[in-house]
């Protein structure tokens, strides 16, 4: 069965593609946001690592989104969703490792124990709270933690950009073979 027998493949568009992504990504980093300063849910050193590849990812995806918009040539566009891609997977493995370290499947780093302060000199109120641990999952839900969340949301970012990698490759393929000579 061909890429392009496949229904959805032949239905999704990479500026959908892209759009998505930059959505749920926008999303995902308000919420998180929203539980730290509105929830008081304080984030761990390992939850403000996965934060990262959301601070990279939702620009990425609108320059990703212009790109397609203004028909920017295809290979700089797939790199871009490839680009996208490894940022989503790289917090996958961010996520899943902290989501072990949640579930004690191994240790976490020394700099998750809860012991370190978080204030330093320009937080002055704040110089005796410590950073929460990596360890304890503070909220769950389903029976994920934030870090389990994160990976199902990666997982799903890394699909649409792995879906336009592939949908964009197959437009140069099928421009390729239009360009070619009968005969």
């Amino acid at each position: 069965m061909s890429a392009l027998s496949l229904p959805f493949l032949n239905q999704a568009r990479p500026v959908q593609l892209a759009l998505a992504f930059l959505l749920l990504a926008a999303v995902t980093i308000l919420g998180a946001l929203g539980f730290e300063h509105i929830g008081g849910y304080q984030p761990c050193a390992l939850c403000l690592m996965q934060r990262t590849p959301y601070y990279i990812g939702a620009p990425l995806a609108a320059v990703t989104v212009a790109a397609l918009m203004m028909n920017a040539p295809r290979m700089p566009v797939m790199a871009l969703f490839a680009a996208l891609a490894l940022l989503a997977l790289y917090n996958v493995g961010l996520g899943t490792y902290h989501s072990g370290i949640e579930w004690k499947f191994w240790d976490g780093p020394a700099s998750c124990s809860g012991a370190g302060n978080i204030g330093g000199d320009i937080l002055g109120s704040l110089q005796n709270e410590t950073a929460p641990s990596c360890t304890d999952a503070v909220w769950r839900f389903l029976g994920l933690s934030f870090a389990g969340w994160n990976v199902v949301v990666s997982l799903l970012l890394a699909g649409l950009a792995i879906t336009g990698l592939a949908i964009t490759r197959l437009e140069i393929t099928s421009l390729a073979k239009l360009r070619q000579p009968a005969g």
